[in-house]
């Protein structure tokens, strides 16, 4: 695969040329305001190494799902304030639509080093249609925002797996460049995959084992070790034959779960899943709660009506024992509700342990989405981990051994 580099184009010469950024700025909002800029501030050197350069800089994004209409909850309206905050040095404005009359008159008022964001990319059906007729009209509008000379530059890993006019057939017209984003993402990413240095620990957690069935499926032989925890943890409980009471569980998958449980061992690879629990009342952050074994879950206070909310003590210092003795960590998903206080311990030991793992020189990748949200949310330093991914989904789907769409389109 050969993906030329945003310094290539840099050193071609972009003063005076428009450059399209497709960035992440897809970021979780209260109202008008956003509750976490990581992937704004992850986005903002590719932006300002280009307007610093000179470059025209318009910027493709989006945010939430709409339905193919502007709708003002999805607006980029609070990520472009936010980025105007964090990068007071830039000149930075957002057009009124996508490729419609206001985002073509403000391109063609676009100063030298000035950067315009380009309302939500998915205001526009044709942005995700299966047409491709569809989507190819819609990235030329796109590109023909950047004039005679424009380039394209693709620092969205997490869309790269999405098969879209702003990700996929944008790169198909303009001359296209990987942003740094997108290189260091690959760069960690085979690591995980090829040459991965021994002891390799994978730390699995969040609600759904459904979510990461095929991930599983391609680590185990992979992996040493599978530590889960999160909400599916209490489907692999139940494949083990343990009540849950009234937690997360995919009855669906118990039988896949099984198979999982009884290959890993022949190929390797060694489950370690939770041997105490925080069981709650009621899902709220002030339920009574309290700690049970994994076997006992509805022998708490609360029956068959509790709710495993968080992995126990025990299972947390196994867990960082395990972390902290590894050569390569990937972590994707939360212990448990890390949101509410009294069930965030879990999460906290695991993100301690990372930072630990890292400092003793071990590659330590926190695999972006709810992991990245929950290390800033409890105070961890960034540069504690190794890696903090900005890839969510596209990460796993590499990690699952699937074609990525984004970046077959850059590949030339």
């Amino acid at each position: 695969m050969t993906l030329h580099t945003l310094n290539e184009l840099i050193d071609e010469g972009v003063r005076g040329r428009y450059v399209l950024v497709r960035s992440d700025l897809n970021v979780p909002l209260d109202g008008s305001l956003v509750t976490d800029d990581g992937r704004i501030r992850a986005s903002l050197p590719v932006i300002a190494a280009l307007a610093e350069a000179g470059a025209r800089v318009l910027v493709s994004a989006h945010l939430g799902r709409p339905q193919g209409a502007p709708e003002e909850k999805y607006s980029l309206a609070p990520a472009v304030t936010r980025m105007a905050e964090l990068a007071p040095a830039l000149t930075i404005s957002l057009a009124p639509d996508t490729t419609g009359p206001g985002a073509q008159a403000a391109a063609a008022a676009l100063a030298d080093g000035s950067v315009l964001v380009l309302e939500n990319v998915r205001f526009d059906a044709r942005e995700t249609s299966k047409d491709d007729a569809e989507r190819q009209q819609f990235a030329a509008e796109l590109a023909a925002l950047t004039g005679e000379h424009g380039a394209y530059v693709d620092d969205a890993f997490g869309a790269v797996h999405r098969k879209h006019a702003s990700v996929y057939d944008i790169a198909r017209i303009l001359p296209s460049y990987q942003g740094d984003l997108v290189r260091a993402e690959l760069t960690v990413l085979e690591k995980l995959t090829t040459d991965t240095e021994r002891p390799y620990v994978v730390v699995l957690g969040g609600s759904k084992v459904s979510d990461k069935l095929a991930v599983i499926e391609n680590l185990i032989g992979k992996a040493d070790t599978i530590l889960v925890g999160g909400g599916m943890l209490f489907t692999f409980l139940a494949a083990q034959g343990y009540a849950v009471g009234s937690s997360l569980l995919e009855a669906d998958q118990i039988d896949t779960v099984k198979d999982y449980l009884a290959r890993a061992s022949a190929a390797g690879t060694e489950f370690v899943l939770p041997t105490d629990v925080v069981v709650a009342e009621r899902f709220a952050p002030d339920a009574a709660h309290e700690l049970v074994s994994a076997e006992a879950i509805e022998g708490s206070s609360f029956g068959s009506a509790g709710i495993g909310l968080d992995i126990g003590p025990a299972t947390a210092a196994a867990f960082a024992d395990r972390i902290t003795a590894a050569r390569t960590v990937f972590w994707n998903g939360p212990m448990g509700v890390f949101e509410f206080e009294a069930f965030s311990a879990g999460t906290r030991a695991v993100a301690q342990a990372l930072a630990e793992a890292s400092a003793a020189g071990a590659l330590t990748v926190v695999g972006g989405g709810d992991s990245a949200a929950a290390v800033r949310s409890l105070g961890f330093a960034e540069d504690s981990f190794g890696h903090i991914s900005t890839g969510g989904g596209a990460s796993l789907e590499f990690l699952e051994g699937k074609e990525l769409p984004g970046l077959v389109a850059l590949d030339r």
